[in-house]
């Protein structure tokens, strides 16, 4: 949300020699001493616990406000109010009289100024760590995290990302992402767009839902994002900037709150694949493909348009075929998809990983139960256009084209026709060697 109190709150120098020793995520409550979730106030640079800890930082505010009211109010201290306070770890703002988190800054611009200045002493007390880290990326034998799979090494992103409230779910698909080789480098690789011009030109630029959407771009910010998780100079990073371009063009996804990963996921494919539809610096989009992703015009899946790097990674296509059981009228259909979502199988539903009796539901079990053919029931009667009107009938789904990477969703809830259930079944998946053969129309 926009602040308005910030000119009143925010008077704290970012060089002040007022600011505790190590790195700020580290740094201690005043009063209890406690290291989780510190928040700094921009006032006066008092540190306390965070509203989930112990709220000691909401207690210095609402002190403060008592303080003001049993004393004249000089115009002195009508400036002086502690209503605002940054947290130190994922560095967003949050002020105590709005009971929100702040996107907006002053006119001075000193929220991003104490924000940049915590950003360097967080990377300071770093140094030896970044520089271990940076050996290790040197090192030919060490180059990065590696993962041996099927006598092959491949390489795993080694920068961690930072919590922004209870954004793991982000967290977790960015991560996810980012070690997908072809995917990856194909955004690492596009020409950098600078959102910003002037004297913040080449800087990391913090957007808010205040600016225009014409300085928005999610390939531009999921860009950048890439290549700090795999620039190895950070222990971690925070996607800050990131996750507001996300409140911009997703609203689902506005506030720090917890959401569903699977979710998120196709979201975020969706609008880069439709982002990527468009002009990069005057440049098509299908020409940075073939140039920079190496994927040829038969692996590619068109959703929505023409092909983009989205498609050609996940996209995937489906054959629906209907028979109509009074007449033998078969229809076909064909779906193209970026993941698929899987039932677990009715007959294990109500089976923890913990019971013994009876087998253990696994992950082709509920690829079997998403391929097997199905009978519809009464409410899904199929137009047949031979018998001119709705008829019984069997439906089966077809897997017509494996997509590079395959994204499959298990849906964890069971919906009743007056409640929904949470399905907790324990799946057993392969880690390597999954066989989709029996599933595909062909082999391919």
């Amino acid at each position: 949300m926009e602040c308005p109190h910030l000119g009143a709150s925010v008077c704290l120098a970012p060089d002040s020699a007022k600011f505790p020793q190590g790195s700020p995520s580290s740094w201690c409550c005043s009063v209890c001493r406690s290291n989780k979730s510190p928040w700094i106030c921009l006032t006066c640079s008092s540190v306390h616990c965070g509203r989930y800890v112990n709220g000691h930082a909401k207690k210095h505010y609402e002190e403060a406000q008592v303080s003001l009211a049993n004393h004249k109010k000089t115009e002195k201290q009508e400036k002086i109010q502690h209503t605002v306070c940054m947290d130190c770890s994922s560095y967003s703002t949050y002020c105590y009289r709005c009971d929100d988190f702040v996107v907006n800054d002053t006119k001075l611009g000193l929220v991003q100024k104490v924000r940049e200045h915590l950003q360097n002493l967080e990377n300071s007390a770093f140094a030896a760590d970044r520089q271990r880290k940076r050996k290790l990326l040197e090192d030919s034998s060490l180059n990065s995290k590696l993962l041996k799979i099927n006598g092959s090494t491949t390489a795993l992103c080694a920068t961690g990302l930072r919590n922004l409230g209870n954004t793991c779910f982000m967290n977790a698909i960015l991560q996810s992402l980012s070690n997908i080789q072809q995917f990856c480098c194909y955004f690492k690789e596009l020409p950098a767009v600078e959102l910003r011009n002037g004297k913040t030109a080449g800087r990391r630029t913090y957007h808010t839902r205040s600016q225009g959407d014409n300085s928005i771009s999610l390939v531009e910010e999921f860009r950048k994002t890439l290549c700090a998780l795999w620039q190895g100079s950070q222990t971690a990073f925070s996607p800050e900037s990131l996750f507001y371009v996300v409140w911009k063009i997703m609203p689902n996804f506005r506030g720090y709150q917890q959401q569903d990963a699977h979710e998120f996921m196709r979201y975020l494919l969706d609008h880069l694949h439709l982002e990527l539809q468009g002009g990069f610096n005057g440049v098509s989009r299908s020409v940075i493909l073939q140039e920079n992703s190496g994927l040829s015009g038969g692996s590619r899946c068109c959703i929505n348009g023409t092909s983009t790097v989205v498609t050609a990674i996940f996209g995937g296509i489906l054959q629906n075929e209907v028979n109509c059981l009074i007449c033998g009228t078969e229809s076909r259909k064909f779906d193209p998809f970026l993941d698929l979502s899987l039932d677990i199988p009715s007959h294990f539903r109500n089976k923890r990983k913990n019971q013994e009796n009876g087998p253990m539901c696994t992950l082709p079990d509920c690829l079997r139960s998403f391929t097997d053919l199905e009978e519809l029931d009464e409410t899904e009667l199929y137009m047949c256009h031979k018998c001119k009107k709705k008829q019984k009938s069997t439906k089966k789904f077809w897997i017509q084209k494996l997509p590079k990477v395959l994204c499959l969703h298990l849906k964890r809830f069971h919906w009743t026709a007056y409640l929904r259930n949470k399905v907790d079944t324990y799946v057993e998946f392969p880690l390597r060697g999954l066989d989709m053969k029996c599933y595909l129309l062909e082999v391919q």
